[in-house]
């Protein structure tokens, strides 16, 4: 690390402290704790991922600056409260990342350059060496299940792959496509049996169309995980897609004179092709 870095980030501590100090700091930064800072760290994660995925990446510093800053924040709160600080967190990625790539840094460097950094022989071979390694990080922190350590505090869509995929590793897992279209299609089908049944009971059977969504969930989530798409990426941009859409539908409507509720859907649904084509025919540009 040059030392114009590094007077960089000491000069960032440096202010997160400040902003921290009882007398002369900051009233909301003073405010904070572990718990309040969640929200605003899982939103500077989501801007960083939006970005990227817009191709805005002359933005990208400031939003990595601003989830670094959240670090930074985590790290003041360990120091104060005397349990960790900026170095703590450095050291211990810095040996987790040591530990995890036995390749470089370890035992299995001669047999990686041997057989050729990009190799199926050492693609094998270090997938079975990270999942060693992070078994026995488990066994040391008591967690015994494959699913121990997967934070309850992920979106529902990113929790769901990952169960999947740890489950995947252990052999739970179907080999090919076909029965999991099927089981969507069971899940559909389940749906529907509750649905038929919530106009005459909702309050019985609101919960229980509610838990079979769930399954339905789970299961489309277990074909983007088969196709190799990650579910939540593919439904922000299908958001982003439909906000596009409409936001055009909206444009026509108010060129037309006539409110949006003034309309029928039937024209609402025409401008929406009208939008949809128009896109369509910009992309193949």
């Amino acid at each position: 690390m040059s030392t114009e870095k590094t007077v960089g980030l000491q000069a960032l501590l440096a202010i997160m402290e400040k902003l921290r100090n009882p007398e002369t700091g900051c009233p909301w930064d003073l405010a904070q704790r572990f718990d309040t800072l969640v929200p605003f760290t899982i939103e500077e994660a989501f801007e960083v991922a939006e970005v990227i995925e817009h191709h805005d990446l002359s933005h990208l510093p400031d939003e990595l600056g601003d989830l670094l800053f959240q670090v930074v924040f985590y790290c003041q709160l360990g120091k104060e409260q005397g349990l960790f600080d900026f170095a703590t967190v450095v050291e211990r990625i810095s040996a987790k990342l040591i530990r995890r790539h036995p390749h470089v840094f370890g035992a299995m460097q001669d047999e990686f350059a041997a057989n050729g950094a990009k190799s199926e022989l050492n693609t094998q071979a270090l997938n079975a060496a990270w999942e060693n390694a992070k078994a026995l990080e488990r066994q040391q922190k008591q967690l015994f299940s494959v699913l121990d350590d997967i934070p309850q505090a992920l979106p529902a869509l990113t929790r769901s792959l990952k169960i999947q995929k740890r489950v995947a590793k252990v052999g739970f897992d179907w080999p090919n496509l076909a029965p999991v279209v099927a089981k969507i299609h069971e899940e559909i089908d389940e749906v529907m049996v509750e649905a038929r049944l919530l106009e005459s009971d909702p309050e019985t059977y609101l919960s229980k169309v509610k838990d079979e969504m769930g399954d339905l969930l789970f299961a489309v989530v277990n074909l983007a995980r088969h196709l190799g798409v990650d579910p939540e990426s593919a439904l922000r941009q299908g958001n982003h897609k439909f906000e596009q859409r409409f936001r055009g539908v909206e444009a026509l409507a108010d060129a037309s004179g006539k409110s949006m509720e003034a309309h029928s859907l039937e024209e609402l649904d025409g401008y929406w092709d009208q939008v949809k084509a128009r896109l369509k025919a910009a992309h193949k540009e």
